[in-house]
Parts: C-alpha cells; structure tokens; sequence
C-alpha cells in the first residue's frame, strides 16, 4: 500500500522543480512561453494573493481543467505550454505536476510555494 510519501516522493522524482529566482526570470521575459498555475484552492489564494497574471486551478479540479475532452477544461492548459506550478510551499506542486505529466503533458516545472516566490521579489496581485 502507498502512502502520501510514496505520492510525493514519485511526484518529486518526476517533475523538475526550480528556484522561484529562475522562475522570476522566465515570468519577467515577457516571451509570452510561460503559463504560471497557481494550485492552492481560493481561499488560500484570498490570503496571500497569487503570482501576477497566474491562473488559478485547484489541485482537486486539476484534472478536470487538463482533459480537453471534459467541459471543464482551461484554455491556459495546453499539451505544449510550459507551465509553472505553485503552491503553498511545493508538495502540491509536484502532486499536481505528476498529474499533469500523466496526462501527456510535456512542460511541467515546479516552483515551489507562493513564500519564495515573494521573497524573490515576484509580481503579486490578489
């Protein structure tokens, strides 16, 4: 039986995660490439705020958002895209990472939780 380390310790393994530095560089370039999720749920969004221009996709809907075959799906989720994820400090990043990587989708980079991105001096909007 599997428990929640297994989870994230595959999840970790599998999705590339980097500083919340590097991430800033690729969200300040303004190349249009990067497609920022932020996937905590709303209300840990409301207390924080999220990255600038991030899209908000709860983990326990992630999947939903992903398959283009359900009503529900995000434009922001593309097969392509290069997405980065954040969370509250980077666990649910790389479950939800792993997720989407099962689903096909081949950029997917974990950047940690919403603190270092704003200790980095990240955008912020609420």
């Amino acid at each position: 039986m599997k428990s929640a380390k297994d989870y994230l310790d595959a999840a970790n393994s599998s999705v590339t995660r980097i500083s919340a530095e590097d991430a800033l560089k690729n969200h300040a370039s303004n190349q249009g490439d990067g497609v920022f999720i932020d996937v905590r749920d709303s209300s840990q969004i409301n207390d924080t705020g999220t990255i600038a221009g991030a899209h908000r996709i709860a983990r326990g809907f992630i999947e939903f958002a992903a398959d283009p075959a359900t009503p529900f799906h995000h434009d922001a989720l593309q097969k392509d895209a290069n997405l980065f994820l954040v969370c509250g400090v980077g666990g649910q990043a790389a479950l939800a990472g792993k997720t989407l990587q099962d689903m096909g989708y081949t950029s997917v980079t974990n950047i940690g939780g919403i603190g270092d991105w704003k200790d980095a001096g990240g955008p912020m909007e609420s």
